[in-house]
């Protein structure tokens, strides 16, 4: 089966006011994450493509990074979002996610996409994925089973948030907001404790380039590691080693902060900074930069309507706390307690999501 031949590309776009519907940009779809869980609201933007709720919206830029989400409610989204719907005498709409949200899928796309910095695949290519595709009894019977699979996977989700949640408080119990400063902490400029730097590594053969569509939103975590030959490192570019902390100066409500565990090249948007290890612990600073206080902070001093960025001069005055280092080390040991118990919950949730990508191999192919 064609996959044009059992849905079809939805074009509708938005003639009329904008007002009440909630926004879609690529940046709120999750690799991997059949569910739609961020959006904007009354935003201004200049997106115009329309979506119904139960439509599929697949990422078509850099589809290697896997973005297909289900929609919850109707609304409007990016042009880099292809909006699919199915065709209901032939695909169970309810199935439809799980077809597009599917490694093979992926793969066609990612070999018929074209352009070399922000690859892009059109409808008319994607239109030709080829897949197996049983009668609509067994597609409810699979749907079922694949939506049980996928709300486990959520239910651990959410216990991961729960871990996440618990470390923020901790941070706030021991240190209090690290923008208000109540306890009275001793303070200096981020450009003076985490300056942003670069140095010249003996960097040969592959590297790891890292951007931003590669960091997962709140947990920092990188999703796709990327390695690139020496060679093709062009534009500005920063260098990074696993003593660094990398910032997202870009859309800082999205907390993308990263640990790095390994050397490699950041895009111009992540911003290094490499602590002094007499006055603060790595851990420590992810943990400030991560925390709600901080982002609502960062936000508020964006500036720029579609793509708001943090001026870098205010970014680097920020009076940065600095509690006794024996204090932040004792905070990282509870990070690392914590990061232990994490590491089994996402254990399971990858078992699950195995356990659905293996049902649809051997259902659809």
């Amino acid at each position: 089966m064609r996959l044009g031949d059992v849905v079809r590309e939805y074009k509708e776009t938005c003639k009329g006011s904008k007002d009440g519907f909630p926004i879609v940009g690529l940046e709120h779809l999750i690799p991997e994450e059949i569910n739609l869980k961020m959006w904007d609201e009354e935003k201004e933007n200049t997106f115009t493509k329309m979506f119904r709720k139960g439509q599929v919206l697949f990422g078509r830029r850099r589809a290697y990074l896997k973005k297909a989400a289900v929609a919850p409610f109707d609304g409007i989204c990016s042009g880099d979002i292809t909006v699919i719907e199915a065709i209901h005498d032939k695909i169970l709409p309810e199935l439809l996610p799980f077809i597009i949200q599917n490694d093979s899928l992926f793969n066609f796309a990612v070999g018929n996409s074209a352009g070399s910095l922000s690859p892009r695949v059109k409808w008319e290519n994607l239109k030709n994925y080829e897949f197996n595709l049983p009668d609509l009894a067994e597609q409810k019977r699979l749907a079922e089973l694949l939506w049980a699979a996928n709300d486990a996977k959520e239910a651990y989700k959410r216990l991961l948030t729960l871990t996440d949640d618990l470390v923020k408080s901790q941070f706030i119990e021991m240190f209090g907001c690290p923008v208000t400063n109540p306890l009275g902490w001793e303070t200096s400029t981020m450009m003076r404790v985490a300056p942003e730097t670069q140095y010249k590594g003996d960097f040969n053969s592959d590297v790891w380039l890292l951007n931003l569509d590669m960091i997962e939103q709140n947990t920092g975590i990188v999703i796709d590691k990327v390695m690139v030959s020496i060679d093709t490192v062009k534009g500005s570019v920063f260098t990074f080693d696993k003593d660094y902390v990398l910032y997202s100066k870009l859309r800082p409500y999205l907390n993308k902060v990263v640990l790095p565990d390994d050397r490699g090249f950041a895009t111009s948007e992540l911003i290094p900074l490499k602590p002094d290890i007499n006055l603060l612990n790595r851990v420590f600073l992810a943990c400030l930069l991560r925390s709600d206080q901080f982002v609502e902070y960062a936000t508020k001093l964006s500036g720029g309507s579609r793509m708001p960025r943090v001026p870098m001069k205010e970014f680097r005055n920020f009076p940065c706390i600095l509690p006794p280092i024996n204090l932040q080390n004792q905070f990282a040991a509870f990070v690392q307690q914590v990061d232990k118990s994490k590491f089994e919950l996402q254990q399971t949730i990858l078992s699950l999501e195995n356990t659905i990508k293996s049902i649809m191999l051997e259902k659809v192919g």
